[in-house]
């Protein structure tokens, strides 16, 4: 069994897209995705066992965002509901993405 390489494949992806939008769709697949209109953004960072700091570090998020998110004040906007499904679902798949 090979194993996956995740950074191959957001390569490979994006420039699949880029093909696509120049006009050469063949060899492409389009995906739908479904962000979730809401998530639980304390429950996703205690599974983690960080601390807000270190989470909001970890993945790019302002402390007082990811705060204002976990008291009810503020939602997270579309793309970070979106990074947290991804936090929340494969964390190592986004650590290594953003790694350095």
């Amino acid at each position: 069994m090979t194993q996956r390489n995740i950074g191959d494949e957001i390569i490979q992806g994006l420039e699949g897209a880029l093909q696509y939008l120049d006009g050469n769709p063949k060899g492409t697949v389009a995906h739908t995705v479904q962000v979730p209109a809401t998530v639980d953004v304390k429950s996703i960072r205690e599974r983690s066992g960080l601390s807000q700091d270190k989470f909001a570090a970890r993945y790019g998020f302002a402390v007082s965002a990811l705060r204002d998110w976990e008291q009810g004040r503020r939602s997270p906007d579309r793309t970070a509901r979106f990074l947290l499904t991804v936090i929340a679902k494969n964390p190592r798949a986004v650590e290594e993405a953003l790694a350095d």
